[in-house]
């Protein structure tokens, strides 16, 4: 009998504010720039996604949890998350993507 074991990691999403210390440290601000209008989509996280909102609403609905994002947040997501974006207000943000 062969039995195989899977570790699975659960999916998150976590919302965080950064000291300047920390965004620097990380070079936040020479990560690429997304940009986004008023919209409502359903998202699938291909690789962890890390993003600093500069501008904007965005609520993230994941996991029957609402996740309100504003200026200023630092946000991870993790690969595999779907989840379900509503963005109120104009959204510009620095991003990166990581292979997990």
């Amino acid at each position: 009998m062969i039995t195989l074991t899977a570790i699975c990691k659960p999916m998150s999403i976590i919302v965080e504010k950064l000291s300047d210390d920390d965004i620097r440290k990380r070079d936040i601000y020479n990560w690429p720039i997304w940009e986004k209008e008023v919209s409502v989509f359903d998202w699938i996280y291909d690789d962890k996604e890390q993003f600093y909102l500069i501008e904007g609403e965005i609520k993230i609905i994941a996991d029957n949890k609402e996740y309100n994002i504003s200026p200023g947040d630092f946000v991870t997501c993790t690969k595999g998350q779907s989840c379900k974006w509503e963005i109120t207000k104009y959204v510009k943000k620095h991003y990166q993507f990581f292979e997990e």
